[in-house]
């Protein structure tokens, strides 16, 4: 979605506004898919941290954005962080 969002020019470029609303519905509805099995605060928290990891990195590639050690580093305490809470829930 975020691509789409950088892309679309403020929402004057028909198909990469349509991808950003596509994408954006898709996201909300895997994050409400994911509730039937996770508690509210940790499917959010992990919703939230994979889409911010996943457009730093898209960002990276695509866009030619820094990615010095620092960055790389907290973006693996993220994906720790995400991880972490996902196995350290308790089945209930």
């Amino acid at each position: 979605m975020g691509v789409s969002l950088k892309l679309n020019a403020g929402w004057t470029r028909p198909v990469p506004s349509v991808l950003a609303i596509g994408a954006g519905l898709l996201s909300i509805y895997l994050l409400a898919r994911s509730l039937a099995s996770l508690p509210i605060g940790t499917a959010y928290a992990i919703w939230t941290g994979i889409g911010t990891i996943g457009l730093v990195v898209i960002g990276m590639v695509c866009f030619h954005e820094g990615t010095g050690w620092m960055r790389l580093f907290f973006l693996g305490l993220a994906l720790v962080g995400i991880i972490g809470l996902r196995f350290s829930e308790v089945p209930g």
